[in-house]
């Protein structure tokens, strides 16, 4: 039997991915990774061709039992699970299934977020990234710090929402006070990211503040004044 060890240190599995990339690999190769070990009888690879070869196509491997995959001698329960875990990974991966979260008013921005930045002892800034249909993409920190218009650039923001292919934006921070009561910054702050979405075309939505035990709106703060 010709053992992983004994095989040149290039051609072994985990080197070559390692090297030439995981796309060099082959079917069996891939789940010998997976399994780590074969076998008194036989190697890890070998394992993974049996595997291989009692199937018509390799797609059967989804259908396949732990039962089914512990069987094959030199498997086992554990190594099953680990095939059957990477299999449901893969689907998961190329068919993700993400709640769709959306962002209609500020009362939804807060519960939203209050549980992330309502206590801190710092102000930070966060950016909700919103599709046409107000459909949470992202949400990202992007900045710590008194909100300052020469520190919160409007260009450090609307490169993810580019990124994002967002529609449209809403600026969420904190203060720390408690008192939602929105500061002169706080309003100019809002007015740039309002106009910097207009040359984009990416609206800038609203700016919600956030308090130990509420949360104001500053676009209504300011329609009202």
């Amino acid at each position: 039997m010709y053992t992983i060890k004994e095989m040149p240190f290039q051609e072994r599995p985990r080197e070559r991915l390692a090297i030439h990339g995981v796309e060099s690999l082959s079917n069996a190769e891939l789940i010998a990774i997976l399994i780590r070990t074969g076998c008194s009888k036989s190697s890890a690879i070998d394992v993974s061709s049996a595997i291989i070869h009692e199937m018509d196509d390799l797609g059967e491997l989804r259908h396949k039992t732990l039962q089914e995959l512990s069987s094959f001698e030199g498997m086992g329960p554990a190594k099953a699970m680990t095939i059957l875990a990477a299999i449901e990974l893969g689907k998961r991966v190329l068919n993700p299934q993400k709640e769709v979260i959306r962002i209609t008013s500020p009362k939804e921005v807060y519960h939203l977020l209050k549980d992330d930045i309502s206590l801190l002892k710092q102000e930070v800034l966060y950016v909700l990234f919103l599709d046409l249909k107000s459909n949470l993409i992202s949400k990202k920190q992007v900045f710590v710090g008194s909100l300052n218009q020469s520190l919160v650039h409007p260009r450090e923001v609307f490169k993810y929402a580019v990124k994002y292919s967002a529609f449209q934006i809403i600026l969420v921070h904190n203060h720390p006070s408690g008192d939602t009561e929105p500061s002169t910054q706080d309003i100019e702050v809002t007015k740039r990211f309002i106009e910097a979405g207009k040359m984009l075309q990416i609206n800038c939505v609203d700016h919600v503040i956030i308090g130990k035990n509420g949360y104001l709106s500053v676009m209504d703060y300011i329609r009202r004044k």
